[in-house]
């Protein structure tokens, strides 16, 4: 069993404060810090603001030294997929092969509209999604010295590098989050390491946070 820290910084919190968390749990011999990536407080005044996720857990890479470090979920708005892909490519060099990357669809409109971040309907983020998680693991898993293409209906990559290249191979462990019954299990299945469903969300008693391997080799 592993025990794992998450944590939900847009409510407010500065980066020193989650450092501190990060490091007790790290000395406390926890396996994992974990944070939101979100852009806005959900409720109350969120003061002194939030913190970009990944900037932040680029930070927690060079302060903390063993525990793994990553994100539940990232949603696929804020981030086109080939800079997503460069920047947990370098945290997880920079933390020397700490890092997960959790994905998902993102579902909150408001944080959206008070930064100008486009929110399409879910069925376009969910193909946003599918996209998103065979560019990143395309990008990723390319040779050294190859090229990576890629022509979907939402993106195009003409002849990549397809770098850096993270530590761990063949790519970091892809955490899927999301609550579609169907379609989310699907793509989890396929692709990712772990299947992750939000809190109050458990699969027999609709209560309780739910997070598991997924029943399939890594890809």
């Amino acid at each position: 069993m592993q025990l794992r820290i998450f944590t939900e910084p847009q409510q407010g919190a500065t980066y020193e404060q989650l450092l501190a968390v990060a490091r007790t749990a790290e000395d406390g011999g926890f396996d994992a810090f974990f944070r939101s990536d979100h852009y806005m407080t959900i409720w109350g005044d969120g003061l002194p603001g939030p913190t970009d996720a990944w900037i932040t857990l680029a930070g927690l890479a060079r302060d903390t030294s063993r525990i793994r470090l990553g994100t539940l979920v990232t949603p696929v708005t804020f981030r086109l997929p080939g800079p997503l892909a460069i920047s947990v490519a370098t945290v997880d060099q920079m933390s020397g092969g700490r890092v997960e990357l959790g994905l998902g669809t993102g579902w909150y409109e408001g944080e959206h509209a008070a930064y100008g971040i486009p929110f399409p309907p879910f069925g376009d983020r969910f193909a946003e999604l599918e996209e998103q998680v065979e560019i990143v693991l395309g990008l990723w898993r390319t040779p050294v010295g190859g090229r990576y293409s890629h022509s979907g209906r939402r993106h195009t990559l003409t002849d990549s590098p397809a770098l850096p290249k993270p530590v761990q191979t063949p790519s970091p462990p892809l955490i899927i989050g999301g609550l579609g019954p169907r379609r989310t299990p699907d793509l989890a299945a396929r692709h990712a390491d772990e299947f992750n469903l939000p809190p109050f969300t458990g699969p027999a008693t609709g209560s309780g946070a739910t997070r598991g391997r997924c029943a399939c080799p890594r890809r």
